[in-house]
């Protein structure tokens, strides 16, 4: 690899220091680097269309924390540029590499020593009476969830059209494995392996004693019907796609979640498995 895009969260990286030391770094080895924060980023797809980044970028190194590798994921997605996480934050799953090795991970880098994992990805169709049909993607989750006060949401569920279940709960994930570590963990979901190929749906703080995750087949379709609440009241929730991008929906709105066709392409440079990874945050080693 010759040619990399450093995105920067701004937040975390405010003076740039660590992105001008990976910048000079590959660039004094014979490497390009093109910079830009998390925000450039997003103006600056708005304003092209896909193939209208600089040519010939072969990875995108992503600075910040598993936030922010989620955007990049989200916002270079019709591109098929591989991610490389750098984490600048706290827990990272998806930010592999520490920023104090950063240097022995730059120079495994160049030397083509890494794997690329093709990791699954959610498409998420908003179907609304009184607007058109929004579409987006997702690489951790999408979460439909309350907005507003403090109130027991009812979910309709369907999958492949059969109806699944009427559920009372705080709100209703549906993660890929990649996600299984994220807001699906919290909300006492199962942790998958990020390489598997699945659905995951689980309720968030359901209200009843019986209510469990349910794993599904990649190949399944999850419609979301958002009924009348309590006492027929009409219905206010908000879908959010990896976190970063939100939809309001009422009551007779419905969200279908799938399988998408598009992938994410993740670069590891770490030889441990996913297992002594998980090992070690469960143990607080960072």
């Amino acid at each position: 690899m010759n040619h990399f895009l450093l995105i920067t969260n701004e937040l975390k990286d405010p003076d740039s220091g660590y992105t001008d030391k990976i910048a000079a770094y590959l660039r004094s080895h014979g490497a390009r680097a093109d910079c830009v924060t998390g925000s450039q980023m997003m103006r600056q797809i708005q304003k092209t269309q896909p193939g209208k980044l600089p040519e010939g970028i072969e990875c995108a190194i992503v600075l910040g924390g598993d936030g922010t590798l989620l955007k990049a994921a989200r916002d270079l997605a019709d591109y098929e540029i591989p991610l490389l996480g750098v984490n600048l934050g706290t827990l990272g799953y998806l930010a592999e590499v520490e920023i104090g090795n950063i240097e022995n991970a730059l120079s495994r880098l160049l030397a083509g020593k890494y794997t690329r994992e093709e990791r699954m990805m959610l498409a998420g169709t908003v179907h609304s009476q009184n607007r058109e049909e929004i579409h987006n993607f997702a690489l951790n989750d999408i979460v439909i969830s309350r907005c507003g006060s403090l109130q027991i949401l009812q979910f309709d569920i369907y999958v492949n059209d059969l109806f699944l279940n009427a559920y009372s709960a705080d709100g209703i994930i549906v993660a890929t494995p990649t996600g299984s570590t994220g807001y699906n963990m919290s909300a006492g979901g199962p942790i998958v392996e990020p390489g598997a190929s699945l659905l995951l749906l689980t309720p968030i703080c359901p209200h009843t004693l019986n209510t469990r995750s349910i794993i599904l087949s990649p190949e399944d379709e999850v419609c979301i019907v958002i009924p009348e609440g309590r006492d027929q009241t009409m219905q206010t929730v908000e879908a959010n796609f990896d976190g970063t991008h939100k939809v309001i929906l009422r009551t007779g709105d419905k969200i279908i979640i799938h399988k998408a066709s598009k992938t994410t392409g993740v670069l590891k440079l770490n030889t441990e498995s996913f297992l002594e990874v998980l090992h070690k945050k469960m143990a607080g080693d960072q």
